[in-house]
């Protein structure tokens, strides 16, 4: 089936406000609707990926309906141990804020996520590990006004993923027009999402993505099988 136009400009439209200096780091969250709904927060935020630490042994990730779609369109890439996953983060820019409940962690409030920012959550019943605690740039928790010391690990991360947008509005760098990607990038990913079989092929056959044009078009005459998964 072709292309329609108003799906060719829904995936410009988000594209436009992808941010790669926006990510969340788990470390042991396994529950099907945490992580579902952790990376529906991403998606609504404008984050383009997410990182996670699986505890070994544990089988393959699985997501409930609350995703709504969002791992499709928000990668999770897996590390295998939070040394790694820290270390790849930092060598990219990344400032890494875990949440703890700590006598040296900072209000939320008080923080500045306007720069390449990564959050860091821990598992559901035991939170952030000593290891990772002491990986972290900087520690941090949202004030609970209740009986109940934390909220829900997805719920904090849909906060602090929105602070950091609201920030970023207010300094008037959030992304519009595609300025939160590099340039190659974004043409990468909107020929994927728009044609995940060509793409495929590309890749299969080790050749460059062919060129789109303003409405969607393959600029490039391609075989005729691969025509045909599309």
């Amino acid at each position: 089936m072709p292309l329609l136009p108003r799906r060719f400009q829904r995936f410009k439209s988000v594209l436009n406000h992808r941010m790669a200096d926006l990510t969340v780091l788990l470390e042991h969250v396994e529950k099907p609707h945490n992580l579902s709904a952790i990376l529906r927060s991403c998606d609504a935020v404008g984050a383009l990926e997410a990182h996670a630490v699986n505890l070994d042994g544990r089988p393959l990730r699985t997501y409930n309906s609350t995703a709504q779609g969002s791992q499709k369109w928000v990668p999770l890439n897996d590390h295998p141990d939070i040394e790694t996953a820290v270390s790849v983060l930092r060598n990219k820019g990344f400032q890494l804020f875990g949440t703890y409940l700590g006598m040296d962690a900072k209000d939320y409030r008080d923080c500045d996520f306007t720069g390449p920012t990564a959050f860091v959550f821990g598992a559901e019943k035991w939170g952030l590990s000593h290891r990772a605690r002491d990986l972290m740039d900087e520690i941090l928790f949202i004030p609970m006004r209740g009986m109940v010391q934390s909220l829900n690990v997805s719920v904090a991360t849909s906060t602090l993923l929105f602070e950091s947008l609201r920030q970023r509005q207010i300094m008037g760098i959030a992304p519009t027009q595609g300025e939160g990607l590099q340039p190659n990038h974004y043409q990468r990913l909107l020929l994927e999402w728009s044609y995940p079989e060509v793409a495929a092929w590309c890749r299969e056959q080790n050749k460059p993505y062919p060129a789109l044009n303003e409405a969607g078009e393959l600029m490039e005459e391609l075989p005729r099988t691969v025509k045909l998964r599309y």
